[in-house]
C-alpha cells in the first residue's frame, strides 16, 4: 500500500484538478482512508493484497456512485499505480521507513490533514529514503489526480490491460 500521506495527497490534488467532482470531502476522505483501516486488506483492495488491486472486481462490488466510493476508487487506483507503474524496486524493509522521511514534506507540499483516525499510523522521522524519490513522488501524486476516475471505470470495464495487469514487484 502506499502510505497513508500518498493517498491524502492524491486526494487532495484530485480536488483540486478535478473541481465540482465531489460533494462531500469528508466522505471523500473516508473513502481513501477505508481501504488500509481494515485488518485483511485483501478483501478491500480486490486481490491477494494491497500490492496486486484488481480495480475490475471493485465494479463487480461497488461503482462510483457517491463520494466515499470515489475516495476508495482513487485509493486502489493509487495502489494500483504506484505498485505497478512507479515503483522501480520493493523493499518491506525500507519502504514504511521512506514514507516517514517523506510524510512532512508531501503534507506541506499536498496541504493533506490528517485524519483523526489514522493519525496514529502517520509517522515522521529524519533521514535519506532508500526507494522512494521526493521530487518522483511528487509527480507521482500530480500525475495520479489527474486521471478523470469515470475514464478510468471506462477503460476497467473494457478489460484494458493497462488498468488491469499486475507486474511482479523487483525486491531488494
Amino acid at each position: 500500500m502506499a502510505g497513508y500521506v500518498i493517498h491524502l495527497a492524491v486526494g487532495e490534488e484530485y480536488l483540486r484538478m478535478h473541481p465540482g467532482d465531489i460533494n462531500d470531502y469528508n466522505e471523500f476522505i473516508e473513502g481513501i482512508i477505508y481501504p488500509d483501516s481494515v485488518t485483511d486488506k485483501s478483501l478491500t483492495h480486490y486481490g491477494p493484497k494491497s500490492s496486486q488491486v484488481n480495480l475490475k472486481d471493485f465494479f463487480d462490488d461497488r461503482d462510483i456512485d457517491d463520494d466515499f466510493n470515489k475516495g476508495y476508487f482513487i485509493h486502489l487506483v493509487t495502489d494500483y499505480l504506484f505498485y505497478n507503474k512507479f515503483l522501480k524496486i520493493f523493499s518491506k524493509k525500507y519502504i514504511y521507513n521512506d514514507y516517514d522521511i517523506l510524510n512532512k514534506k508531501l503534507e506541506e507540499e499536498f496541504n493533506v490533514k490528517i485524519p483523526l483516525k489514522v493519525k496514529e499510523n502517520v509517522h515522521y522521522s529524519s533521514g535519506t529514503a532508500k526507494i522512494l524519490n521526493l521530487n518522483e513522488t511528487i509527480e507521482f501524486i500530480k500525475n495520479t489526480a489527474k486521471y478523470d476516475i469515470s475514464d478510468i471505470k471506462k477503460a476497467v470495464l473494457k478489460e484494458d490491460k493497462n488498468w488491469l495487469e499486475i507486474r511482479p514487484l523487483k525486491r531488494i
